[in-house]
Parts: structure tokens; C-alpha cells; sequence
């Protein structure tokens, strides 16, 4: 069976901040930028499904990478501690969050990530995350 990933945000003017859950257990938090209707690099992207990629680059090194993502390009899941600073649309799982889109120990949560998902992908097997707003995720869109 595939490893089920989920996104569940909670929106905020600042930012969005969310819970990362892999096979239903939390794993970390996220920090993005606030929703302003997917506008390229100001914008998080909209909730959906989305298939994960391995992906290298020599400012990221290894990260993941969202496909398919509606009117966007280059979506990724890397380290970052402020979206509003440092992000460009793209998606960073935290350790600590520290304020809307805000949070601490980027590149420690984007490791443990990462060591739980690429094993699957090396298999050949697909994993795809499911984002969503929280239960109680504020909507302040």
C-alpha cells in the first residue's frame, strides 16, 4: 500500500501554517505563504492532490517537488524558517512553528521527510499529498 501524505493548513493573513501527516501520524508542521488566489511566487498553492518527485538542485540540494500544480511551475517542499522572506510559493516542513507562516529547524523536519519518502520513491512507488484546510483551520483567507 502507497503512503498516504496530508497537508492540513490553517490560514492566517501573515502566512499558513499546517500539519504534516504521513499515514495518518503527525510528522511536523509547515509554514507557507498566505493565500492571495495562486498568484505566481505571493501565493500558496490550492488545496488538491498532488504527486511528490525527487528533485536536486544546487541551491536546495535534495527536496521534493509538487506536480501538476494549476497555472504554477517548481512548486517544491524545502527548508525554509519565514515564508514571507525566504518563499516563493513553495512549501517548508518545521520543526517548531514560531508565528504565522513562521518556524524553526526547517532542514531537520525536511530530513526526517525525507528519509521516510524517498526509500518509497526509490521503490518505483507513487506518493501523492492531499492538502486541505484543518478542521478548525481558520478561514481568513
Amino acid at each position: 500500500m502507497n503512503m498516504k501524505l496530508e497537508l492540513l493548513r490553517t490560514y492566517y493573513h501573515e502566512g499558513v501554517n499546517g500539519v504534516l501527516l504521513i499515514d495518518g501520524v503527525k510528522l511536523c508542521n509547515t509554514i507557507e505563504l498566505p493565500w492571495k488566489e495562486n498568484q505566481s511566487k505571493i501565493s500558496c498553492i490550492p488545496e488538491g492532490t498532488y504527486e511528490l518527485s525527487k528533485r536536486y538542485s544546487q541551491r536546495f540540494k535534495w527536496h521534493l517537488l509538487l506536480n501538476k500544480v494549476p497555472n504554477r511551475n517548481f512548486i517544491l517542499i524545502h527548508a525554509y524558517n519565514d515564508a514571507l522572506k525566504e518563499s516563493e510559493g513553495c512549501i517548508a516542513p518545521v520543526s517548531v512553528l514560531t508565528g504565522n507562516g513562521k518556524g524553526i529547524r526547517s532542514r531537520v523536519a525536511l530530513q526526517l521527510l525525507l528519509s521516510i519518502v524517498y526509500p518509497e520513491l526509490e521503490q518505483g512507488k507513487s506518493i501523492f499529498i492531499t492538502i486541505k484546510k484543518a478542521a478548525n483551520g481558520k478561514e481568513t483567507k
